[in-house]
């Protein structure tokens, strides 16, 4: 999952971790391997016994392995495990289901690196010129639509740039932004209930909405509560990495807003000098935003800013294997499962590790796909609706293999539902399953049946106001109108001694996009072997139904998303 949409611990969860590790036998495994403090909790007696658990744990031990150098996107190590996965789809039972017949979809692809040079941030204020430092104080993004790019225009403050008519909130009103540098805070008011406030926070909306205006440039300003949860520093650090975005027939990026030339970040430390001349510091400005006050205003202040980028087309792959739906009429309708084959790749060395492996991220959530596919595969009959398994590229660049298959996927296939499964952390025993989003259309009730029928609890999102519906892959079909679940790792726990709460905010400290990532880790393959049979029941339920699932009446996905 990117780390931008990550959700993150609460505090109060936070201030339990230094104790509650003591009750968490394994977790030691992110040290060193030849470390004898290292070795993972013995698994259950269950999970010994169980073959799904079985073939789970030997497939995030392979898409684990070093050899697979972290999966990044467009590198052979993502390759190579494309086609491990093309080979356990094959011995699961279903069919090919990508371009001509065979395994793999191709995901036309740009990748954007920056280059230092050329990179500018001038604020200027009557005669007077301000230069911020490049890494330390702003980073431009990529800029896919020109490799050099620049803008020298006037600064206007849109606020957190949201136009939500429906809550009565409006950054806009009163402004004009054409020709203009749009300087804009993340995040959305604490008023907003969660689902739209995570909607209006995503950085792809805010810069949508300002092109649609008019504006030339954006400026987004990082904040102290920014900072505190991502620090600057950290951030600033991987400057280097390349950035992607999917490519059209013509070679242009898709979702790209050539219109905006030069987009860039710029650190809490600088924030105030670009309201320079003005009466509000940016943290009031930002106070004034959490609290839900609207509106912007002219800034005294021009500003001057350039990027240079490398952009280059690449070529990834979606793995896709299909089992045929049983009735003609309904056979072209797809439940569609997906789970994130890539990771980060390879980077900083900790400990003399610079792999990172991934097995959480996102190993742990193909091989519990393929085991419910393997589940379906081997079910007295196919269900009546079709059935697609994905296992998507470039999730962790911004959802791109998901998004390209729910907009292109297949001659004559509908899809009516999506099933995503992204870094379940079991590392702690549990008796239930989150289905995070199940509340925004009929599939609750399918979900809940399939829950009885497998005999597992249902919970709700331990953190609903962090909205993680709208941040991993099935996100990419809700924008088609698709309604979706999120199937994540339960928070009850099974025994005394473990709290699968505590192990994930531990992980997510600990290991989350880091080289101990790794198999080595206390998975409780039992747990995912009963995911697994929880996915192959709903998808059965969804598969078997008369009608497709539908959007609850006033959601706002459905509202937003799903009008015919």
């Amino acid at each position: 999952m990117p780390a931008a949409i990550r959700r993150r611990p609460t505090a109060a969860l936070a201030l339990a971790i230094a104790a509650a590790l003591l009750l968490l036998p394994g977790l030691s495994a992110c040290k060193r391997a030849d470390d004898p403090d290292a070795l993972p909790a013995p698994p259950d007696a269950a999970q010994a016994q169980d073959p799904a658990a079985d073939r789970i744990a030997d497939d995030v031990r392979a898409l684990a392995d070093d050899r697979m150098q972290g999966r990044e996107t467009g590198t052979p190590g993502f390759d190579l495990a494309a086609e491990h996965v093309a080979a356990r789809f094959a011995a699961a039972g279903l069919a090919p289901g990508g371009d001509d017949g065979g395994w793999f979809q191709r995901v036309p692809l740009l990748r954007a690196t920056l280059v230092a040079e050329g990179a500018r941030f001038d604020v200027r204020l009557g005669g007077q010129s301000a230069t911020l430092a490049f890494q330390g104080q702003f980073l431009p993004m990529a800029n896919f639509n020109a490799a050099d790019a620049s803008v020298d225009a006037p600064a206007v403050f849109v606020g957190q740039a949201i136009h939500a008519p429906g809550l009565g909130h409006d950054d806009f009103a009163g402004l004009d932004l054409r020709g203009k540098v749009a300087v804009l805070l993340g995040g959305a008011p604490e008023r907003f209930d969660d689902t739209r406030r995570a909607f209006h926070a995503a950085l792809d909306e805010k810069l949508r909405s300002v092109a649609e205006r008019g504006a030339v440039g954006a400026v987004l300003v990082g904040t102290a509560a920014d900072e505190v949860r991502t620090p600057w520093a950290r951030s600033a650090a991987g400057w280097e990495r390349p950035s992607m975005r999917l490519r059209d027939a013509d070679g242009r990026g898709i979702d790209t807003f050539p219109a905006l030339q030069v987009v860039a970040r710029v650190s809490a430390a600088a924030a105030d000098t670009l309201f320079a001349g003005g009466d509000r510091s940016a943290a009031q400005l930002a106070e004034r935003a959490r609290g839900g006050q609207a509106g912007g205003f002219d800034l005294p202040v021009r500003l001057a800013l350039a990027v240079r980028t490398r952009v280059e087309p690449l070529d990834s792959r979606n793995v896709v294997g299909v089992l045929r739906g049983r009735d003609p009429a309904l056979a072209g309708e797809y439940v569609v499962h997906t789970a994130h084959l890539d990771h980060v790749g390879t980077g900083l060395e900790v400990e003399g590790d610079g792999i990172y492996n991934g097995a959480l991220d996102n190993a742990l959530g193909v091989a519990i796909m393929t085991e419910a596919a393997r589940t379906l595969a081997e079910g007295t009959e196919a269900t009546r609706r079709s059935q697609a398994f994905v296992a998507v590229t470039a999730e962790e660049q911004g959802l791109l293999g998901s998004r390209w298959f729910a907009r292109h996927p297949g001659a004559g296939a509908t899809l009516v539902a999506n099933i995503n499964l992204d870094m379940p952390v079991l590392t702690a025993p549990s008796r239930d399953v989150v289905p995070i989003g199940v509340e925004h259309s009929s599939l609750k009730a399918a979900v809940d049946a399939a829950a009885r029928e497998v005999g597992v609890r249902v919970s709700p999102d331990p953190f609903p106001e962090e909205a993680v519906f709208v941040r991993s892959d099935q996100f990419s079909f809700v924008r088609e109108g698709i309604p979706a679940v999120y199937l994540d790792g339960g928070i009850e726990a099974a025994d005394a001694e473990r709290d699968p709460k505590v192990s994930a905010t531990w992980f997510m400290r600990n290991c989350y996009h880091q080289p101990c990532d790794e198999a080595e880790l206390p998975i409780h393959y039992g747990d995912a072997a009963r995911l697994a049979r929880l996915s192959a029941a709903l998808a059965r339920g969804i598969g078997d139904a008369d009608a497709r699932p539908a959007w609850n009446d006033g959601d706002f996905f459905g509202e937003r998303f799903g009008a015919d």
